[in-house]
């Protein structure tokens, strides 16, 4: 058997250490993925839209990390409808207390005359167009209902 020197023994340590260790090295250097976005216009009138459909998505979405971040905008019609409806504020104050964003158009709520209603209840009223145009160009999925 030939004499092997130490320096082969150290070198061959070191290819195998590589070898060993390249997955990890691989892994580490993956950029994190993304947070996965869910905006959920809401702008129906109508309240079975609101509790069988809408609603029942967009909780579930957040409650079964779906996504990981979910927002739910009240838009339109819908802003008057939630102000007046005390089944359909208790849905939302649900999916509130689970973790889903839930914002309101100013511009809709103060048409409708409703602005104080949605503040009394937690929701973040502003004007929406830049949010969600900011929304749409950075990647985030977009349901309507």
């Amino acid at each position: 058997m030939p004499h092997r020197s130490r320096r082969w023994f150290v070198a061959c340590a070191i290819v195998l250490l590589q070898l060993a260790l390249a997955p990890a090295l691989v892994q580490a250097q993956e950029p994190p993925a993304a947070p996965s976005r869910l905006a959920v216009i809401w702008s129906s009138a109508d309240p079975d839209v609101a509790m069988r459909v809408c609603f029942m998505y967009t909780h579930a979405a957040k409650t079964q990390k779906w996504f990981d971040e979910v927002t739910l905008i009240v838009w339109g019609p819908s802003a008057r409808l939630l102000a007046g409806d005390k089944d359909l504020q208790a849905e939302v104050k649900a999916m509130a207390a689970d973790g889903v964003k839930v914002v309101a158009c100013q511009a809709c709520a103060d048409s409708y005359g409703v602005t104080p209603q949605l503040r009394a209840l937690g929701i973040e009223v502003k004007y929406m167009g830049k949010p969600l145009t900011d929304m749409l160009k950075d990647g985030w999925k977009v349901l309507t209902f």
